[in-house]
């Protein structure tokens, strides 16, 4: 048993509540279902998954923690996470009207999503803190499985609780957004509503404050 029964029924709690809160996952994969259509959605909350599976293993290996407690390091994290958010903004602001994807497109538009969902949550030194400071909090002594893989359980389940509350927001928003994927008016700003999401989620980030582990 990699998972204390015993602690289940709280961690599945917790998580629930976790997925709940609005945060800069949820704003970037529900925009781009509402701005893109239900593909690029679905790319974009595989993508946090990837990302999410990445620092559980990280986590697991004891790296993450390693990071966590350098101050330097979470400072140079924020700082790359805030510039490459910044750029996908300005990628989507200079876009012209006539760069709006058509529905051709969406597989180029779905894998580009994809990639920036992996960037923008592996450079969040805040993701990398919660996976170090959340996880171990459920790891259980009376179990003869390592911490580290108790931790792999843990960050696994969690992984694939969020993938299908984020699938299940990519299908409600995907289609509050479907008849704006055909309004000419729209289109025109399409990639400018995705832009300021990205000047969003940067300014969220660069502006914040992210404390080492001690």
């Amino acid at each position: 048993m990699m998972i204390d029964l015993a602690l289940l029924p709280v961690y599945l709690t917790t998580v629930v509540a976790l997925l709940l809160i609005p945060g800069p996952d949820m704003l970037l994969i529900a925009s781009s279902s509402l701005s893109y259509g239900r593909k690029v959605g679905v790319y974009a909350s595989f993508g946090n998954a990837t990302s999410g599976l990445i620092l559980t293993l990280l986590a697991a290996m004891g790296v993450s923690a390693l990071v966590a407690m350098n101050p330097m390091a979470l400072e140079l994290l924020r700082i790359l996470g805030g510039a490459y958010l910044l750029k996908m903004g300005w990628d989507c602001m200079r876009s012209s009207a006539s760069e709006a994807p058509e529905i051709a497109q969406q597989n180029n538009l779905a894998k580009l999503l994809y990639r920036r969902a992996v960037m923008s949550n592996l450079l969040n030194p805040k993701a990398l803190l919660f996976f170090v400071l959340f996880l171990p909090q459920f790891v259980s002594t009376q179990l003869s499985a390592s911490s580290g893989e108790q931790m792999l359980a843990l960050g696994l389940l969690l992984n694939v609780m969020g993938l299908a509350f984020n699938l299940l927001l990519v299908v409600l928003v995907g289609s509050l957004g479907k008849s704006l994927l055909n309004n000419d008016k729209f289109r025109t700003y399409q990639n400018k509503f995705m832009g300021v999401v990205f000047f969003a989620l940067a300014i969220w980030l660069l502006a914040s404050q992210v404390q080492s582990v001690s």
